[in-house]
């Protein structure tokens, strides 16, 4: 996993699924991070048009670009259509927060041909490369 934890941080676009216009939560807390690390980095939420005056879209299908990584902020239970569009997209990998995954789900990446991240912290990982 150390090998996609550094691939998935040299990779430059990146989508974040269930960001939130929520200052206090995860899924606004990585998206601006990674915004302010430099990354390309698109918003994913249904429940929002704009986040901090930037577009959020409805889904990865949405976007203008198909990200390389997607990052979920979403209960395992929500992910699973998530999963099947950075597929049918050919999104490389997922990065799962901790508490956004089970067996099941990172098996059903697993199974989509997704390389995928878990039992790690974007904000956490970033940090120990100075970003």
């Amino acid at each position: 996993m150390a090998e996609n934890i550094k691939e998935m941080l040299a990779e430059h676009t990146w989508a974040v699924v269930g960001a939130t216009q929520s200052m206090d939560k995860f899924g606004y807390k990585i998206l601006m991070r990674l915004r302010s690390a430099g990354y390309e980095t698109y918003a994913v939420n249904p429940m929002y048009q704009e986040i901090d005056g930037t577009p959020c879209y409805e889904s990865l299908k949405a976007l203008p670009v198909v990200p390389v990584c997607v990052d979920m902020v979403v209960s395992p239970k929500r992910g699973y259509p998530f999963i099947d569009e950075a597929a049918e997209l050919g999104v490389k990998y997922i990065w799962f927060q901790p508490g956004t995954f089970d067996d099941d789900v990172i098996n059903y990446a697993k199974a989509k041909g997704l390389l995928v991240v878990y039992h790690h912290c974007v904000l956490v990982e970033l940090g120990k490369i100075g970003k």
